[in-house]
């Protein structure tokens, strides 16, 4: 595999992880089988679902717990190292992890090098409350050799306020992690997106930032599940297309990661992050741009 910051093959994982203890080797073995087709396939960057390794609709508070796993240790992730370190690329998936009496809704970022980091789901969804702790991490962004990686988990997107963070702390790529639920209908448009799909369009549009969007699909329980994945350019578009809603699906993108750094400006009078009043509302809001990545 190249290395080369230019471009960066980016591909995200679409399939269906059960709950469900007797389900755990499968889902882990699923995951490095597709992994591994999208590194065959020239994948630097490759994304996964959120909680790819034990489903989502846990029964109880200690089902989430039985299905939890400590990070870095854990068996999933160490896996996941190792794969990582076996074919030379980086590698976004979600797991349930557990700290002492805490669970988290957690992404992990690992490379060639091993263990990067970790990011901890501030929107919980649901009956999420009733197991896992809000996030605790912030909205962290990582330097890697292709570019600077941030990560969000699936209602996050819905927090415009996300991306937002991401993209002023210098991300060039965002990593969503998803697992996209049935809600009321309608659905899906005419051109078969979902809302969650037009969200994510919108975040890299306003943010100038690609976003990788991973979601999963099938059903579980009494859940059902959207796919609708879909890789998302700088201008907002899919780079190719959007993933189908019941298919277990790789999509690729081959991106320029430098390209929002060194052209952000739309035409002679505006620019998205210049024209931002920043005086109004970033302390309202409580953050502040990197002060190494002024853009």
């Amino acid at each position: 595999m190249n290395l080369a910051t230019n471009p960066v093959r980016v591909s995200v994982v679409q399939f269906d992880p059960q709950v469900g203890m007797e389900h755990r080797n499968t889902n882990l073995r699923h995951s490095l089988e597709l992994a591994t087709e999208a590194a065959n396939g020239g994948a630097s960057l490759i994304v996964l679902p959120e909680l790819s390794n034990c489903g989502y609709l846990f029964a109880n508070r200690q089902d989430a717990f039985d299905h939890a796993e400590a990070i870095p240790s854990g068996r999933s992730v160490q896996a996941w190292i190792e794969f990582a370190s076996r074919h030379q690329v980086y590698l976004a998936v979600g797991l349930s992890e557990i700290e002492g009496m805490q669970l988290f809704n957690t992404s992990v970022l690992i490379g060639p090098f091993g263990f990067i980091g970790k990011y901890r789901k501030a929107h919980l969804w649901n009956m999420e409350k009733l197991w896992f702790t809000p996030g605790n991490t912030g909205f962290p962004v990582f330097d890697t050799p292709i570019g600077r990686i941030g990560m969000l988990i699936c209602w996050d997107i819905w927090f415009p306020e996300v991306p937002r963070i991401l993209s002023q702390q210098g991300a060039d790529i965002i990593c969503s992690l998803n697992n996209w639920v049935w809600t009321p209908p309608p659905l899906f448009d005419e051109a078969g997106k979902c809302m969650a799909s037009y969200l994510t369009m919108t975040a890299a549009h306003v943010n100038n930032v690609f976003i990788a969007a991973a979601s999963r699909i099938g059903q579980e329980r009494d859940a059902r599940y959207l796919g609708c994945s879909l890789i998302a350019g700088t201008n907002g578009w899919p780079i190719g297309k959007v993933a189908s809603a019941n298919r277990q699906e790789i999509l690729f993108a081959d991106i320029d990661l430098s390209s929002p750094r060194s052209a952000p400006i739309w035409n002679n009078l505006n620019d998205l992050q210049r024209d931002r009043r920043a005086d109004l509302y970033d302390q309202m809001l409580g953050y502040t741009q990197h002060p190494a990545f002024p853009r």
